[in-house]
């Protein structure tokens, strides 16, 4: 179990009826706290910190809706230091850009933040897909999707040679000899690719991990063929049982043709469960969501405009969807899931059917428990990644009231027993 914090160190749930006190919580990191400790406090594996370097401002050409319902990031790795020091055990993964982040930059810093939280920290890799993002790092316009994959599959070559440069033993705090590491263990990385280049050595020692967590979230083939390559646990986001399976049949297969092992490789769907205390007043509530969800057209419409680069505040709402296909450098499989379910219908109507993020259970928590039992043993999966806004309220009906209900079930642990992020998230 994990929680996808979907808009990373921000604000969640501004003027909601449980958002608690906004104005006073923004940049502020106790409510992040709150949740790290009450996460671990559940047994879950790791949380992780979603993140982008835009406002969004593709719906309308402005940041209009974004600024007025409260989409802002702060960075979220000076939050990690922070939430490690409140946990013992959960692990904390924060997302990099490849696209931006050099890679003696990224191996330092991940590096840096592995001793901090004492082997408990992880890296997300995205490829970011905003224009607008690439233009504040001082590029005319962002890679294109396919080729940004290929940069960031050697990205990850370049970032690993930097952690490999210290030898195992090079460290070696010999105080008799005068020696604190043996410099005939620590070499230059020395990369020389077709996209990046750097010398090396790093000027830290290897972190308890050696190599942070590597998390990644790409559902298009080349998003999945990277993950495939390189992560050590993998986000999905699928609406059913029948395509959960299928995602993890093909990244398996494709890491097994890549060397690897699928049971190395944790495999979490996003979700969004509706929990209250019996199965009628979830429904309830679920249909009370529904309702806002579909009433909220300009969240929907921006939302879809910022994962796929289009705006779609130029469309007519009651006409038929024009064909998508080569119009987006976005987010691939986010897009081409819209377009599946948009073929014979108007943009209204497929928006309506668009009202969560990944999988959704509802009912009491005993019986969202039984049912996120019964999916994962259909599907194969190891588990999931809950995405719901980060308010008090949803904490407690989580951690408190569905982690009990999964643990009587022996789904999730009632204790760690490694050491490092790493160790735990392979434990079980």
């Amino acid at each position: 179990m994990a929680w996808f914090l979907t808009t990373g160190f921000g604000a969640y749930g501004w003027n909601g009826q449980w958002s608690g006190n906004v104005p006073k919580d923004v940049g502020n990191p106790q409510l992040f706290v709150d949740l790290a400790t009450s996460l671990e406090r559940a047994g879950f594996d790791y949380m992780m910190l979603e993140d982008s370097s835009v406002l969004p401002d593709v719906f309308e050409g402005t940041p209009r809706q974004a600024l007025e319902t409260g989409v802002i990031r702060f960075d979220p790795m000076p939050l990690v230091p922070l939430l490690a020091g409140a946990t013992k055990k959960l692990g904390i993964v924060a997302t990099a850009s490849t696209s931006f982040y050099p890679p003696f930059l990224a191996a330092r810093l991940m590096t840096t933040l592995d001793h901090l939280t004492q082997g408990r920290v992880g890296i997300n890799l995205v490829t970011s897909s905003p224009h607008a993002a690439a233009q504040n790092y001082g590029y005319d316009e962002h890679f294109e999707h396919d080729l940004r994959y290929q940069m960031a599959d050697e990205w990850v070559d370049a970032v690993t040679a930097l952690w490999d440069g210290w030898e195992e033993g090079a460290l070696t705090f010999d105080e008799q000899a005068g020696v604190f590491a043996d410099h005939t263990k620590v070499h230059r990385a020395d990369f020389d690719g077709e996209f990046y280049k750097t010398r090396g050595p790093l000027n830290v020692p290897p972190g308890p991990q050696r190599h942070p967590v590597i998390c990644q979230a790409g559902g298009s083939p080349a998003g999945m063929e990277f993950g495939a390559r390189h992560a050590d646990t993998i986000v999905a986001q699928v609406r059913t049982t029948e395509a959960a399976k299928a995602y993890r049949d093909d990244i398996s297969a494709r890491m097994i043709a890549n060397g690897r092992d699928p049971r190395d490789v944790k495999v979490l769907f996003l979700y969004q469960p509706v929990l209250a205390d019996t199965d009628a007043e979830a429904q309830a509530k679920a249909d009370r969501m529904d309702a806002a969800a579909a009433a909220n057209l300009d969240g929907a419409l921006a939302g879809m405009s910022y994962v796929s680069g289009i705006d779609f505040s130029k469309y007519d709402l009651d006409a038929p969807i024009e064909d998508l296909t080569g119009k987006s450098n976005g987010h691939q499989s986010s897009v081409d899931e819209f377009a599946r379910t948009s073929k014979g219908k108007t943009l209204r109507e497929t928006l309506a059917l668009r009202t969560t993020v990944g999988t959704r259970h509802i009912g009491s928590p005993d019986s969202v428990a039984s049912q996120m039992e019964e999916m994962m043993q259909e599907c194969g999966g190891d588990g999931f990644l809950v995405a719901l806004p980060v308010t008090r309220k949803n904490i407690t009906e989580v951690c408190d009231g569905l982690a009990p209900a999964l643990r009587r079930r022996g789904l999730i642990r009632d204790s760690y027993d490694g050491a490092t992020f790493r160790e735990n998230l392979l434990a079980f």
